[in-house]
């Protein structure tokens, strides 16, 4: 039986990332069936298939734990540094999941309530708890300073989440919430006149002129020689053993004679999007190099193999007005990159936008969804948790290049 993961990251203030929420489902036929709901929480298949360390980052892995693989003591199979065991809303807190409580936390595990809403039946887990999640979506302002106010004097560390825009951020900070989690990291902070910082303006036009649709090599190879930084991490980069290339590679010209024209702007387009994202939570760059190299890595799948390129831009470029701050329909007018890539960005129908929905539907763990699409798609049910892990492999190797 495949197994399905997608992963959620966690900040702390800093907006440093803090663990990552891992979800599980072990096929897509369960989200109608429901006839077993622990298949939605597939533990023990996600620990043996794939890396945890790998899918964390070395972070903690913060899991979701119904009432069933709480009292089979499946937590003790992942070591306690790695893992938070988060205790689903709909667990009744009996005596049983108390005792199962209290045995993690002798053993040395952090418990997180998700979806918290407080009531007395609860109580007897507050002693136990080490975080809690409190939904910025479902809650009222009274209720998130309430909640704060009251497990301030626990030691209990309070997460808001479903923090979906920057204003709510905000809000989370000034109330004193010290973790978020949600989308609010990917989405820009777009103010009314606000003029683009003047280095990001720059390498805004470095990539007007290498993704131009008549550019040359001696054109291109110039455009990258003006700006010593970007030569520098580009020949930095190319050389490292992530691309494993057997002779050193001295020059602009020598890597755009062994890459080609359509290899070497994909790179160039990376390490620019490393360098103006370095105010943005780092975790940022590794999503968008993640969900373009999924997007590439789908291409063949799907008949697309011609254009898995196009789908490569599709994906790194879907996050840029995040790193921009500024509307991303201004930013890709600005840009001469492909017809078909803007409109798949923009919610056009096409192909190219097909399986970039498809992508957004699995980061955001949709599955329901993703069944619909992946049937229309003709997408083999066993390949996409392969691809992403490999695809999140590869950005988190490739960000640290950069």
């Amino acid at each position: 039986m495949e197994t399905f993961i997608v992963r959620q990251p966690i900040f702390d203030l800093g907006q440093r990332v803090f663990g990552y929420e891992l979800l599980f489902r072990s096929n897509l036929e369960d989200v109608f069936r429901h006839t077993d709901p622990d298949q939605a929480t597939s533990i023990i298949d996600a620990f043996f298939l794939f890396n945890i360390s790998t899918l964390t980052d070395g972070k903690k892995a913060f899991i979701n734990f119904n009432r069933k693989t709480l009292l089979k003591e499946y937590a003790f199979l992942i070591p306690k540094e790695s893992i938070v065991v988060e205790i689903l809303e709909t667990i009744d807190p009996d005596s049983e999941v108390i005792k199962a409580c209290r045995k993690l936390k002798q053993k040395g595990y952090l418990l997180a309530m998700g979806d918290f809403v407080y009531g007395e039946r609860y109580a007897p887990l507050m002693d136990l708890t080490d975080f809690i999640k409190i939904n910025f979506l479902s809650t009222s302002d009274e209720e998130r300073r309430s909640r704060f106010e009251a497990s301030g004097p626990l030691g209990i560390r309070l997460l808001a989440e479903k923090v979906e825009t920057s204003e709510s951020f905000s809000e989370a900070l000034e109330i004193g919430y010290p973790y978020f989690q949600g989308n609010f990291f990917c989405r820009p902070s777009i103010i009314k006149g606000k003029d683009i910082p003047g280095f990001k303006l720059h390498y805004l036009q470095i990539l007007q002129a290498i993704h131009h649709p008549e550019m040359d090599f001696s054109r291109l190879e110039e455009t990258i020689k003006q700006e010593v930084s970007l030569s520098y991490k580009l020949l930095r980069y190319i050389n490292s053993a992530f691309f494993g290339l057997t002779h050193k590679v001295n020059s602009i010209r020598h890597a755009l004679a062994l890459l080609g024209e359509k290899e070497i702007k994909k790179w160039v387009s990376l390490v620019v999007l490393a360098i103006i994202g370095q105010d943005k939570p780092a975790d940022l760059a590794v999503h968008a190099i993640t969900r373009a190299k999924f997007c590439e890595t789908l291409a063949s799948h799907v008949d697309l193999g011609d254009q898995a390129d196009d789908l490569f831009l599709v994906g790194m470029f879907s996050l840029i007005d995040a790193f921009l701050d500024r509307p991303i329909s201004e930013i890709l007018n600005e840009i001469p990159i492909g017809d078909e890539i803007k409109g798949a960005i923009l919610g056009e129908e096409n192909r190219l936008g097909e399986v970039y929905e498809y992508v957004l539907s699995y980061e955001k763990g949709n599955w329901a969804r993703l069944t619909e699409q992946q049937t229309k798609l003709g997408i083999n049910e066993s390949l996409p948790p392969q691809l992403y892990v490999k695809a999140l492999k590869w950005a988190q190797d490739a960000f640290r290049q950069l």
